[in-house]
C-alpha cells in the first residue's frame, strides 16, 4: 500500500489541531463495514462504532481517532473553519490525531463510517474553543502502538519519527 496523504493543520478558531499530520489512506479497505472493523481490530484499535460524521466542528481530547468510510461519499472539513476540505469515498481511511477538528459538510445517501480509537482512549465530543485542560490532555496522550491500516509499520514511521 502506498504511503498515506499527510495533512498538517495549524490551530484554528479555538480548535487545537495537532503538530501530527492527519493521515488519509485512499481505497485502503473498500470491502465495507465488517472488513474495516476486522482491519482495525487486527491492528489493535478498538471502541469501534458505526455512524456518520457530525455536521458541526468538533475534536477529541481523550483519543486519536480512525474513520473508515464503509459506504457512500462525503465532503469533510478538517482543522476548523480555516482548515481544509476533502472528499472521501468508500474504502478511504482517515487517522485523526487528538485535537483535530472535523465535520461533515455534505454526504451521499447511505454514507457510513466505522470509527475507533487506540486501546485506553476514547472519543469525547469537544466543541471549540479548547480549554487549557483539554489542550493539556491532548498533549499528554500517548501515541498509538500501531497504525489502524498498516499495523506496526505505519504510525511508528509516520508519527513517531517526524523530523523536529
Amino acid at each position: 500500500m502506498p504511503d498515506p496523504e499527510q495533512i498538517f493543520l495549524e490551530p484554528d478558531d479555538g480548535i487545537p489541531n495537532s503538530p501530527l499530520p492527519v493521515l488519509i489512506y485512499r481505497a485502503a479497505c473498500p470491502e465495507g463495514a465488517a472488513a474495516l472493523e476486522g482491519l482495525f481490530l487486527r491492528n489493535g484499535w478498538s471502541g469501534l462504532w458505526r455512524d456518520g460524521v457530525f455536521d458541526f466542528h468538533h475534536y477529541h481530547s481523550r483519543g486519536h481517532e480512525v474513520l473508515g468510510v464503509a459506504a457512500g461519499s462525503a465532503r469533510l472539513a478538517l482543522g476548523g473553519p480555516g482548515g481544509r476540505d476533502i472528499d472521501v469515498t468508500a474504502g478511504d481511511v482517515l487517522v485523526l490525531p487528538a485535537g483535530t477538528g472535523h465535520r461533515r459538510i455534505g454526504a451521499s445517501s447511505g454514507f457510513l463510517v466505522v470509527g475507533g480509537y487506540p486501546p485506553g482512549q476514547e472519543g469525547d465530543i469537544c466543541r471549540p474553543p479548547a480549554t487549557p485542560e483539554q489542550r493539556r490532555r491532548i498533549a499528554s496522550l500517548p501515541l498509538p502502538d500501531s497504525d489502524p491500516v498498516l499495523g506496526d509499520d505505519g504510525l511508528t514511521r509516520l508519527w513517531k519519527n517526524l523530523p523536529s
